[in-house]
């Protein structure tokens, strides 16, 4: 009973709209009319500005954290793996905002920060160093979903101070959200093949 009851709170964390109330409460703009139409980070960024854009994305990361610690909290005996990935469906399926979410990326990172915060540390460090080669954030996430699928797998025969030991479940999930955010991303994949696809202001992409 308890693990159904936490896996419950785990989605509604997730299904916490923080672009739509970080838009509604202090700028008086629903995200989902502007830009993209997507309630995560990046379109908060390009429609709300920097303050907000690290607020929700602050926010973001946290609901996957919180979410993927409730076994520990609550002392359970399960993998928090499980909880992580409720919280990330309720981030994309939001309950609170008619099951119109983000694209994942962020409330991901907040279950991995929560599970390893060693594989957090290098899957951000993954992610920052492909966005300044890049300067397209659709991109880099996608690019980052792969590199990071692989590292589960790789890692903990490699560099197992990083990642102690291969976990079939984390790998299933990574190959599952790498799937769901190509999904995600399929607008923006067109746009780079049109060479249309934003670009943020520093990197070496932002130069072309």
């Amino acid at each position: 009973m308890k693990f159904f009851v936490l896996l419950i709170i785990a989605y509604l964390l997730g299904s916490i709209p923080s672009g739509v109330w970080v838009g509604k409460l202090f700028f008086k703009k629903d995200l989902r009319q502007f830009g993209s139409g997507n309630t995560g980070t990046t379109n908060t960024f390009r429609v709300l500005g920097k303050k907000a854009g690290i607020t929700v994305l602050l926010m973001d990361i946290l609901k996957g954290t919180l979410a993927t610690s409730l076994p520990l909290l609550f002392s359970l005996d399960v993998n928090p793996l499980v909880f992580g990935v409720a919280a990330v469906l309720g981030h994309t399926f939001p309950v609170f905002a008619n099951f119109k979410g983000g694209k994942a990326v962020a409330t991901s990172a907040g279950m991995i920060l929560a599970y390893n915060p060693a594989f957090f540390v290098y899957s951000a460090l993954i992610f920052i160093i492909t966005l300044y080669i890049t300067s397209m954030v659709s991109l880099t996430s996608m690019i980052s979903a792969v590199l990071i699928t692989l590292s589960t797998i790789i890692l903990p025969f490699a560099i197992p101070g990083i990642l102690p030991q291969f976990d079939w479940l984390l790998t299933l999930i990574a190959i599952a959200l790498t799937i769901f955010i190509f999904i995600r991303h399929k607008e923006n994949i067109q746009r780079i093949k049109d060479g249309t696809e934003s670009r943020v202001p520093f990197g070496l992409g932002s130069k072309k």
